[in-house]
């Protein structure tokens, strides 16, 4: 008996699924729902890191932070308020700027609200070079003008107080400048709102003190700059100043959309399986419905391998198609999803060639017993039992 050609045992297998269309076609519903919600939370994540990754370059990663530690007795340390000037000094550094919380100090939108209900806003004294050296920028309005009782909202400030052209701060009208759109490296800044350097000092007794300097350096040299930031910025107490920069925040988020996305996975690897359970399902009851076609063929001289791969093919077809529905699937609810969200569409390569070796091995683990079950058939046994 010679053996069977590839393409006899393609079309020798779309004979056993044409033969029960509806069968095969909701077998292969089950791959391809698995397929594709793995394709799509994959593609949905990549989409979502590319837009950031996309924010990023357009922002810029060479933004550092320095915000005050911890004494060695467990208290809040503060930067001294020679910290913004001496970090100017450094070489690379190309601007750097800091804002100061003002403390006991609440902002309200009129001034018959009760002392309690503050809104969680704070108060941060700002120097003019702030919103160039974040990548701020306004919504509508105009930066404060910094002698004045004048501010600038935040964007979640601006969404709480609502469309007022003042606020009331520590018994004082402060007429409201501007409204900033939200800044993706300094999030801070987003329920804060800012008032000018002396104006904190005239107004509310700002001690002049730095709670948070930003700084921008050459961005081959931000490794270095952040090595001697600490030193700089407080020479007496190094150990006392927490250095940061905008990337770790996001590599903290990136890990919760990574979990995020693993749980996800699972439920599609879950799908997965119970379309595999179903493939098998149809290949036994296949088997058992056609042994009168395994005992012909056996008697006409098929031998055992034979009737084994031509039931694993007929396996690997039905999965191979569901599979290919379900990377397709996946791959239209990303580009849908990610055109709502105006991020570029990206679907990794190792995804798509995944979810295709994904259904090449459930169809082989479905189809192996079934196969093993139909090439133990003899051939009479299978004629009679027809």
């Amino acid at each position: 008996m010679t053996r069977l050609r590839v393409p006899d045992l393609v079309r020798l297998g779309g004979y056993g699924l044409r033969s029960r269309p509806l069968r095969a076609v909701l077998s292969a519903l089950g791959i391809a729902i698995g397929i594709a919600a793995m394709t799509a939370v994959v593609g949905i994540s990549a989409s979502s890191r590319a837009d950031l990754d996309r924010a990023l370059a357009a922002l810029g990663t060479n933004l550092l932070t320095v915000t005050p530690g911890q004494t060695m007795f467990g208290d809040e340390a503060v930067l001294p308020d020679s910290a913004v000037a001496m970090i100017r000094r450094i070489g690379p550094v190309q601007s750097a700027t800091a804002t100061g919380k003002v403390p006991s100090t609440a902002v309200y939108r009129t001034d018959r609200i009760p002392a309690g209900e503050t809104g969680g806003l704070a108060v941060l004294a700002a120097q003019p070079d702030l919103l160039s050296t974040v990548g701020a920028s306004f919504t509508h309005g105009s930066w404060v003008k910094p002698s004045y009782p004048t501010v600038v909202l935040g964007a979640t400030a601006a969404r709480r107080l609502g469309n007022v052209p003042a606020v009331y701060i520590d018994g004082r009208w402060w007429t409201v400048t501007g409204v900033l759109a939200p800044v993706p490296l300094a999030p801070e800044l987003d329920s804060a709102v800012l008032v000018g350097w002396q104006a904190a000092g005239s107004y509310l007794s700002f001690d002049g003190h730095p709670t948070t300097v930003y700084t921008r350096s050459q961005d081959a040299h931000v490794s270095a700059v952040r090595s001697v930031l600490a030193p700089t910025a407080n020479p007496s107490s190094p150990d006392e100043v927490k250095v940061s920069k905008p990337s770790d925040a996001l590599a903290a988020r990136r890990a919760t959309d990574q979990t995020f996305t693993a749980l996800l996975l699972g439920l599609g690897a879950v799908a997965l399986l119970v379309g595999g359970i179903g493939v098998a399902n149809t290949m036994v009851i296949s088997v058992l419905e056609r042994r009168a076609e395994i005992g012909l063929r056996r008697s006409l001289g098929a031998t055992r391998g034979q009737i084994r791969t031509q039931f694993v093919t007929e396996s690997l077809l039905l999965s191979l198609l569901g599979g290919a529905a379900g990377v397709l699937l996946g791959y239209l609810v990303t580009g849908l999803y990610a055109t709502t969200q105006a991020w570029p569409t990206v679907v990794p390569l190792w995804a798509l060639a995944g979810g295709v070796g994904a259904t090449v091995a459930i169809g082989a683990i479905a189809g192996l017993y079934p196969a093993i079950r139909a090439a133990r058939l003899a051939p009479t046994e299978a004629l009679v039992a027809a």
